[in-house]
């Protein structure tokens, strides 16, 4: 008999009359604008402009959602295009089914899209934006417990999920908790990309591929614990491969930018408002107005060179 455990929620959707309230939706618009909100401090804080980041967000967001879904529906397609299934339900995005490797596939295109309209250097918007992602994903993680969806291995630990729903093949019982598990990471790699990040003054997309590696290390494990329908290549779930060549992509970027590019970027946002490229302009002005002021002076005391000179042959007449 289980002393302790963590309730799953007995529905994942509320009704405010016509109007219903997705748990899983809910979980990933609140991750989103939480995102968005470090992101634009973080962009601050380089020297970029207020509302930036908020603007290539527009890009970045839809494509992300569509790379999550498409990933999901592409390896998991037997969920829909199978007998007895309906393709339709692969539009059904508020019930849960992203994968986080499109998302930020996609989403990186979307977000390409977006810096080359503003003139912003991708990687340094990546590199402001990788904490809040990481946040965003913690966030999102609890959209599955509403969902009762993606939990791990029976346990019978005190911090166990309790999974009350028998359909679509669930089984009610206690089982690890691998949202949870999944959610804690990725605060913890958030607060790890802030700090690498302020002490080592990483730049160029190295903060960015730091919440990849880090992340990539967490899902490794965390997947190892999951009992859900998976594919699998050589024993390892299809998802531990992803993980594992996404890290050392992301580690052999680390080291080869590091060398090629190394420090951080001066301008992150040509003409933001703060930023470098204004600093630059008033310098620039002030150095042109020293530079009248000098050139002023110098005439002034030529004229009174020149009054002096005309003094003194006027009393040797």
């Amino acid at each position: 008999m289980e002393l302790a455990y963590i309730p799953s929620p007995s529905r994942g959707v509320i009704h405010l009359g016509p109007i219903p309230l997705r748990g899983y939706a809910f979980c990933i618009i609140i991750g989103v604008f939480v995102a968005v909100w470090i992101g634009n401090r973080r962009w601050v804080a380089r020297g970029g402009q207020a509302g930036t980041v908020a603007d290539i967000a527009v890009w970045a967001v839809p494509f992300g959602l569509l790379g999550g879904r498409l990933y999901h529906v592409i390896t998991d397609y037997e969920l829909y295009f199978s007998e007895g299934r309906d393709w339709v339900d692969a539009f059904k995005i508020w019930e849960g089914g992203l994968g986080i490797w499109g998302a930020i596939a996609l989403g990186a295109v979307g977000a390409w899209i977006g810096c080359r309209r503003r003139g912003i250097p991708l990687p340094a918007y990546a590199d402001a934006i990788a904490p809040g992602i990481a946040v965003a994903q913690a966030i999102g993680r609890w959209g599955n417990w509403f969902n009762q969806e993606l939990y791990g291995k029976p346990s019978d630990l005190p911090w166990a999920l309790e999974i009350t729903s028998s359909s679509d093949g669930r089984i009610p019982g206690t089982y690890q908790p691998t949202f949870l598990y999944e959610s804690l990471w990725c605060v913890g790699v958030a607060l790890l990309v802030i700090w690498a990040d302020r002490r080592f003054k990483l730049g160029h997309g190295r903060a960015f591929a730091l919440y990849v590696a880090a992340y990539c290390v967490g899902r490794f494990w965390i997947e190892y614990l999951r009992i859900d329908d998976a594919h699998h290549i050589l024993g390892l779930r299809l998802n531990n491969w992803t993980a594992l060549i996404v890290f050392v992509l992301a580690v052999v970027y680390i080291v080869m930018s590091a060398k090629k590019r190394p420090g951080r970027e001066d301008v992150v946002e040509p003409g933001a408002a703060g930023g470098p490229a204004e600093d630059g302009a008033r310098t620039d002005a002030a150095g042109e107005t020293d530079e009248a002021e000098k050139t002023e002076a110098e005439k002034t005391e030529g004229v009174r060179s020149e009054a002096k000179d005309e003094a003194e042959s006027a009393k040797k007449t």
